[in-house]
């Protein structure tokens, strides 16, 4: 298993977002010994969506306006169908995604969550993976879009749901342990 020791990585979240697409990746990372953060436009807690209700509350470790790309070696975005949806419309939100592909670090988005990246228009000439609802959505955004439980291109990792967490989990280890990478920039 790759070391991540040292390594912080930021979770990107709103109310809604898919919980095991949160806390299995979290998990994944503290194994690796990465010091996972959730991030939030939201104060205090935020809500995780699971089966189809609502889901367990989790403390949030810094606010949305106080973080800084710079302070992160990578970043993950969980899906589901409230929290990116959410996300996309907030100026600072896209901006914070933006800003680590400028940085050229490791981003990864599972499910609806490449939504995100679409609005952060960082998805031009890149190969990803979705949920299947949103794939005209990334094609429109200039993606090359794969039916593949997950895709890696230059740092940035996308899988399709919560079935293919294990997968994801793998890649996203690996990326955050390799770095930055010179393909993960975006034009400014």
């Amino acid at each position: 298993m790759q070391k991540l020791d040292g390594k912080k990585v930021a979770i990107l979240v709103a109310n809604g977002f898919e919980q095991s697409e949160m806390t299995e990746p979290r998990k994944a990372l503290q194994d690796a010994g990465a010091t996972p953060y959730l991030v939030s436009p939201e104060s205090g807690r935020v809500r995780g969506w699971t089966g189809g209700n609502w889901g367990d509350e989790f403390e949030i470790d810094l606010p949305l306006a106080e973080a800084n790309p710079s302070d992160y070696d990578a970043l993950m975005l969980p899906g589901g169908l409230l929290n990116p949806d959410r996300l996309r419309a907030n100026d600072a939100a896209v901006k914070f995604v933006r800003t680590f592909f400028e940085q050229k670090k490791p981003v990864a988005a599972i499910c609806h969550a490449p939504w995100l990246l679409a609005e952060a228009d960082v998805l031009n000439g890149r190969t990803v993976t979705s949920y299947r609802s949103i794939r005209k959505d990334l094609e429109n955004a200039g993606a090359n879009w794969v039916d593949k439980e997950v895709v890696v291109d230059q740092g940035l990792v996308t899988s399709r749901s919560p079935n293919d967490l294990p997968a994801f989990n793998r890649k996203l280890v690996e990326e955050v342990g390799e770095g930055r990478h010179a393909g993960q920039a975006v034009s400014v």
